[in-house]
């Protein structure tokens, strides 16, 4: 379901107060303005932080907090939600509720969208509520209404989306305006099939299409394509893959990646098994890079902000160091050399910190990419691959799953406790590498053996065994895999065998066993590779439970 874009509410905020300063005043304020005007977003959001800076200073608040607002739109366009939610709230208290309230509806519009995304549909729909209230005009208003009920229906509340959804489809002529009327009209269809799954939405959504097409409405169309493909679904399988498959050329021609993401999903669901991998691969791929520009996004405003506050320090210590100088107390000029002197090596020191941290939180999301979405996504291509007749219900739960797992990577989430047992959830692992030509073995692998292990060392052991798994999956063309556990009181032993093509010590960190290594130093445990046997790889693993 889609919520109409930001844009109309920048249109608003474009005629906002621009004529009331000189031209001086606003220099940085217009051109951060036309930097925006021109798609031009990651400059558009270094020049409104400037300008937010400059008019606080002037006394121009309004100009300051429309400034806000539209940083928090572009954090939130770029996928950084939790920032969005951040700036946009920041700029409240710099807007006037009766002179600013076209700034503060669409502030409010931003603050439910990016609470939407992170799947809090309480503050969304508390946060378009608020929107609507400060909207003065009827068009942007029910707008807001079609988001809240939008809102209502994610969160399975359908009597309440109905209502809202039929209360902006009431207004007089909303056929006049085919891109809202369409909206409001394709979600109100798809609301009723998600509440009864008998209900016949198609003659609606597909005049909701043919509105959507007449008018160029390409955002929508993806939409409409994405319920009638949902509709179409557990009765015509065939008509489902088509409307998912016009849904992935569109957001492919339009570029966006989030709606590509959603169509390739359904399409995994939906296709043969012979063409199910190359699916498969478009969507790690492509999430893989929406998550990296994402995290880059999110990397540059917090930098951009940092900047900004640095600067305000840097300005008030010269503010006093002025004012002191002024009232004739010379000898402060000594306190002033040492205190400049002091502040650039703390300045240089908080810089340095920030960078490390930076770089130390770009290094752990690639790890966690690696671990939990790439090998996730190969352990289900594994499984695909090996069984002849697979669940295609239970492959889209486990790709939802990583999918899952990759959003609480983006917002830094930590990850939920498993409630399978750990012997259970390690022999799954081991048996979803099983086919016809790879044999693989277990023993040892009884609960006892990982009684009064932790969360911490559990996921690490897993980690381990998934990544010597697919190197044996991607390397080392062995017939036979086995696994020995054995536990010596506080200590836990883990012997791995193939008879594969082995590997020699200088290519280790080739096959991707870096990692293997790395996690058990990290529980104070010790791994060997013995690549002199005759053929194959043994690796014996030993770390204590505590």
């Amino acid at each position: 379901m889609k919520n109409l874009i930001h844009i109309i509410f920048i249109l608003v905020l474009c005629s906002c107060h621009r004529k009331e300063i000189s031209k001086t005043d606003r220099a940085t304020y217009d051109k951060a303005y036309d930097f925006y005007d021109a798609s031009q977003s990651d400059s558009a959001y270094t020049y409104f932080n400037k300008a937010k800076d400059e008019l606080i200073e002037k006394g121009y608040y309004s100009f300051a907090g429309n400034s806000l607002v539209i940083m928090g739109i572009i954090q939130c366009e770029k996928g950084d939600y939790y920032g969005s939610q951040e700036t946009a709230l920041s700029a409240i208290k710099y807007l006037d509720e009766k002179k600013d309230s076209a700034e503060l509806s669409a502030n409010y519009n931003n603050l439910g969208i990016a609470s939407q995304k992170l799947k809090d549909y309480n503050k969304a729909i508390a946060f378009f509520n608020k929107a609507a209230t400060f909207s003065q005009d009827s068009i942007y208003k029910l707008t807001q209404l079609n988001n809240q009920a939008i809102s209502f229906t994610l969160s399975k509340k359908f009597d309440s989306a109905t209502i809202t959804f039929k209360k902006v489809l009431s207004y007089p002529n909303l056929i006049k305006h085919p891109i809202l009327y369409s909206m409001a009209y394709d979600n109100l269809a798809y609301t009723k099939f998600l509440q009864n799954k008998k209900y016949n939405a198609e003659p609606e959504l597909l005049k909701a299409l043919k509105i959507r097409d007449s008018v160029n409405d390409v955002s929508g169309l993806n939409a409409t394509y994405s319920h009638l493909s949902d509709f179409f679904k557990d009765h015509n399988p065939e008509k489902s893959l088509f409307y998912a498959k016009k849904m992935l050329d569109l957001s492919s021609k339009i570029k966006i990646p989030d709606d590509k993401l959603v169509a390739l999903q359904k399409i995994i669901l939906l296709e043969t098994p012979e063409n199910t991998k190359a699916f498969f691969k478009k969507y790690q791929d492509l999430d893989d890079s929406l998550q990296i520009a994402r995290n880059k996004s999110k990397s540059q405003f917090a930098l951009e902000r940092f900047g900004s506050e640095q600067l305000k320090v840097k300005n008030a210590k010269n503010e006093v160091e002025i004012f002191k100088r002024n009232i004739g107390l010379g000898a402060l000029s000594i306190i002033l050399v040492g205190g400049l002197f002091y502040y650039k090596r703390r300045k240089k020191r908080l810089q340095k910190e920030n960078e490390l941290k930076i770089k130390e939180n770009e290094l752990k999301i690639s790890k966690k990419v690696h671990d939990v979405v790439a090998n996730g996504i190969y352990q289900v291509m594994t499984k695909i691959e090996n069984q002849e007749h697979f669940d295609k219900d239970k492959a889209l739960d486990e790709l939802e799953f990583v999918y899952e797992k990759s959003r609480d990577i983006s917002y830094d989430k930590a990850d939920s406790n498993d409630k399978i047992e750990f012997n259970e959830k390690i022999s799954v692992l081991i048996g979803s590498f099983k086919n016809d030509i790879v044999k693989t073995f277990l023993a040892g692998n009884s609960p006892n053996i990982w009684s009064d292990v932790n969360d911490s060392t559990q996921n690490e052991v897993y980690q381990v065994i998934r990544e010597l798994l697919v190197n044996m999956k991607k390397h080392s063309q062995a017939t036979f895999v086995a696994f020995k556990f054995e536990r010596n009181s506080n200590l836990i032993q883990i012997q791995y065998t193939d008879n594969g093509i082995g590997i020699s010590g200088e290519i280790i960190h080739k096959n991707g066993l870096t990692n293997t290594v790395s996690r058990i130093e990290k529980i104070k445990g010790t791994v060997i590779f013995d690549t002199k046997t005759e053929k194959g790889l043994k690796v014996y693993i030993s770390f204590p439970t505590s």
